[in-house]
C-alpha cells in the first residue's frame, strides 16, 4: 500500500465488509466503518466518531500546550462530545433560520489543582483548537476525479 506524504490521508475499502476502510496516513493507519445495524462490520470507528474525536484530541492537546507554556497546573482534560442534528430555529447562534443543521455537544473536565480564572482561560482556550477554528469557518470542498 502506498504511504502519502505527511498531511494526505488515503482512504480506501478492505474488501472485508461492505462499509470498511482503511485509513492511511504518512506514519499511521486504522478502520473506519458502520455499525452492524446499517450493514457495516463495526470494525472500527464511524465517520461521525472521527470526526468527534478529531475535535476531542486537537481540544485536550491544546489544553495540554496552553497550560505547559502558562505553567498552569492542569493534571488531565477529559473530552466528550456528541453530535446530532437539531432544527435551525432552535439555534440561538446559528446564521442559518431554517432546516436542520448538525450541533456537537462538547463537554470538557479540567483536572488538577486549578483556580477559577484559570479554568476560565483554559475554557476560553479550548474554542481556539485548530480543528475547532475549521469546524467553525466556512469550509470549501473540492472534489476531482484522478485518472486510473
Amino acid at each position: 500500500m502506498e504511504r502519502p506524504e505527511p498531511g494526505t490521508v488515503i482512504v480506501t475499502a478492505t474488501g472485508d465488509g461492505r462499509y470498511t476502510q482503511k485509513v492511511t496516513t504518512a506514519t499511521h493507519e486504522l478502520l473506519v466503518d458502520e455499525p452492524v445495524q446499517v450493514g457495516g462490520a463495526d470494525a472500527g470507528p464511524n465517520p461521525y466518531e472521527l470526526l468527534l474525536a478529531s475535535l476531542g484530541s486537537c481540544t485536550a492537546i491544546t489544553l495540554r500546550m496552553y497550560a505547559d507554556r502558562k505553567q498552569i497546573p492542569l493534571r488531565k482534560a477529559t473530552i466528550r462530545l456528541r453530535h446530532d442534528r437539531i432544527h435551525a430555529r432552535d439555534c440561538e447562534k446559528c446564521e442559518t433560520e431554517s432546516g436542520m443543521l448538525s450541533r456537537i455537544t462538547r463537554e470538557i473536565e479540567l483536572e488538577g489543582d486549578l483556580d477559577d480564572e484559570q479554568r476560565a482561560k483554559l475554557m476560553l482556550i479550548a474554542d481556539k483548537c485548530p480543528v475547532h477554528r475549521t469546524l467553525s469557518a466556512e469550509i470549501a470542498i473540492e472534489t476531482h476525479e484522478t485518472a486510473r
